[in-house]
C-alpha cells in the first residue's frame, strides 16, 4: 500500500480484504457457489471514491544544485500515474513555498500519491533529480521526507496538506477528474531575440491552460490525425517523417519548457482571462505611439487541447517562430497522433470589431471568444463544436464563446474584421499576422533541427 512502512502487513492487508468479499459473495450465491462476477462486484463495493483538495505547501532543507545560488525547485506530482500536477519554477531557494491548489474528484481512497522533486537547469537537456516521495491520500497535514536515488539518503522535507469528502458524482464514469483550479503558464520563444524587428512580446510567446472537466464535455472522443492531408502525411507517414518529427518535437520542447522565467497564474474570474488576452504594440514617435498592452488585442491564435495531459496550448497565428513549420497544430501537440480539439480563436467585442471604438472601454465591451475547427492536420469533427463551446465557457467564465465551422461565412468575417482592426487602429504591421522572417535570422526550426538529439533525450527520459 502506498506510504506504508512495513510491506509485510501491506500484503496481509490485502489478503484479509479479498478474503472478506469471497466470504460475502459465498453467502449470497445460490448454494455457496463461488462466482468470479460477484467477488469483484463485492470488491467494487468495497471501493470508496472521494474528491481530493490537495494542498502543495512547500519544501526545506533541498541540497545545493548550482554552483552559484541554490537550484531553482519544482515538483511533479501523479495519482495513480492517472493523472498529473507540474508546479511552478521557484527561483534560487533551499526552502521553497508553492501554497499550489490540486482538486481531482472521483479517486479511488486506497490511491497512491507520488511527487518528484527536481532542479530545473536551463543549460543543461535534462533537470537534476532531486529526490521523491510517496503518501496515501488519506486527509490531514503531511510532512513527508524526500528521498534520494542514491541509498534513499534524505534530501529535504516536503509539507502538504489534503482534504477528503466522498464524490458526489458517478466516480466510476469520471475517474481521477480534474477539478480545478485553472491554471496557466506563459512560456517565452528561445528565439525572441533573433527576431528584433517585431515589437510584441507576444509573438514570442506559447500559452498552455489545463482545462477542467474535458471527459465530462468530450468523453472519450479524439481527433486523429488526417491522413488525406499532405503536410500531415510528411510528418506521420514513412520513413521520411521521422527526421521532421524529431525537428517538431524538439521545437516544441523548447517552447513549453518549464523555466524560472515562465509566467503563472489562475484563471478565477472574466479579469483573469482579459489579463491572458491583453497585450499589443508601442509604437512612440508616430501617429501610433499609444501603447495597448492593457487592451484586448485583436489577433487570431492556434490553439490544440492535448489528449495527454488535457491542456489547452495557443499562441498566436502570426508567431515568427512558426516559420518552415509543416503543421503549426503538431508543433503545439508534439507531433500527438490525436488530440481532442484544434483549430484557431480569436476575441471580439459584442458585435464584431468592425462595430469596435478604443474609446469604449475593454470591461463596458462585452466579449466574445470565436473559435473554429481550422486544423488541417487533424480535421476535428464539426459535430463536436458545441460540446467545445460548452467546455470553454464552462473554464472561461464571463465570455460568451461562439464555435464556427472552418467554412463558416460568418468566422471568415470576423476574422478579417479582427485583422483590419489589429492593421488600422493598433499600429500592427501585415507582416505579423503571419509567420515571417527576414534573411538571415534564425528560425526555431534552424535552432530545434541543430539541437534535437540532446533535446530529443530530455524529452524521452522527463517530457
Amino acid at each position: 500500500m502506498c506510504g506504508t512502512k512495513n510491506p509485510l502487513q501491506s500484503a496481509v492487508n490485502v489478503v484479509e480484504h479479498i478474503h472478506s468479499a469471497v466470504t460475502k459473495a459465498k453467502n449470497r450465491t445460490p448454494a455457496g457457489v463461488e462466482s468470479a462476477k460477484a467477488v469483484a462486484e463485492e470488491l467494487k463495493v468495497d471501493m470508496k471514491y472521494v474528491d481530493l483538495i490537495i494542498q502543495f505547501i512547500g519544501a526545506s532543507g533541498l541540497p545545493k544544485m548550482d554552483v552559484v545560488g541554490w537550484g531553482d525547485p519544482y515538483f511533479r506530482a501523479e495519482l495513480d500515474h492517472k493523472i498529473l500536477f507540474t508546479s511552478s519554477v521557484q527561483p534560487n531557494t533551499a526552502s521553497p513555498v508553492w501554497n499550489e491548489v490540486w482538486k481531482v474528484k472521483n479517486v479511488p481512497n486506497t490511491a497512491c500519491l507520488q511527487v518528484i522533486v527536481r532542479d530545473k537547469d536551463n543549460g543543461a537537456p535534462i533537470d537534476d533529480y532531486i529526490g521523491k516521495f510517496e503518501t496515501t491520500v488519506s486527509p490531514g497535514a503531511k510532512e513527508a521526507e524526500i528521498e534520494g536515488a542514491i541509498l534513499k539518503r534524505k534530501r529535504g522535507t516536503f509539507w502538504l496538506k489534503i482534504e477528503s469528502s466522498p464524490s458526489s458524482d458517478d466516480a466510476q464514469l469520471h475517474p481521477y477528474l480534474f477539478d480545478g483550479p485553472i491554471r496557466y503558464s506563459r512560456h517565452s520563444s528561445p528565439t525572441a531575440g533573433a527576431f528584433t524587428n517585431l515589437q510584441d512580446s507576444r509573438l514570442y510567446s506559447t500559452w498552455k491552460i489545463y482545462l477542467k472537466g474535458i471527459p465530462i464535455f468530450f468523453g472519450d472522443r479524439v481527433q486523429h490525425w488526417n491522413r488525406s492531408y499532405k503536410a500531415a502525411q510528411t510528418i506521420f507517414q514513412g520513413p521520411t517523417s521521422i527526421p521532421v518529427r524529431a525537428a517538431i518535437q524538439a521545437g516544441h520542447h523548447m517552447l513549453y519548457a518549464r523555466t524560472i522565467s515562465n509566467g503563472f497564474g489562475t484563471i478565477t474570474s472574466p479579469d483573469d482571462v482579459f489579463d491572458l488576452l491583453q497585450g499589443g504594440s508601442l509604437r512612440s514617435g508616430t501617429d501610433n505611439s499609444r501603447s495597448y498592452t492593457h487592451r484586448v488585442k485583436p489577433a487570431v491564435y492556434t490553439y490544440i487541447i492535448s489528449s495527454e495531459d488535457e491542456s489547452f496550448r495557443f499562441s498566436e497565428t502570426g508567431a515568427a517562430f512558426f516559420v518552415d513549420f509543416a503543421s503549426k497544430h503538431a508543433l503545439h501537440s508534439n507531433c500527438a497522433e490525436s488530440v481532442r480539439y484544434s483549430g484557431e480563436f480569436h476575441p471580439r467585442p459584442a458585435g464584431g470589431w468592425e462595430n469596435f471604438s478604443d474609446d469604449i472601454p475593454d470591461r463596458e465591451a462585452g466579449w466574445e471568444l470565436v473559435i473554429d475547427n481550422n486544423s488541417g492536420t487533424y480535421s476535428p469533427d464539426p459535430s463536436v463544436l458545441p460540446d467545445l463551446k460548452a467546455l470553454l465557457e464552462f473554464n472561461f467564465p464571463g465570455f460568451k464563446v461562439v464555435a464556427l465551422n472552418h467554412d463558416d461565412p460568418e468566422l471568415k468575417r470576423s476574422t478579417d474584421a479582427c485583422r483590419e482592426y489589429a492593421l488600422t487602429k493598433r499600429g500592427v504591421k501585415e507582416n505579423e499576422l503571419q509567420p515571417h522572417a527576414t534573411v538571415g535570422e534564425e528560425t526555431l526550426w534552424h535552432r530545434a533541427s541543430s539541437k534535437k538529439p540532446k533535446v530529443l533525450a530530455a524529452a524521452m527520459i522527463h517530457p
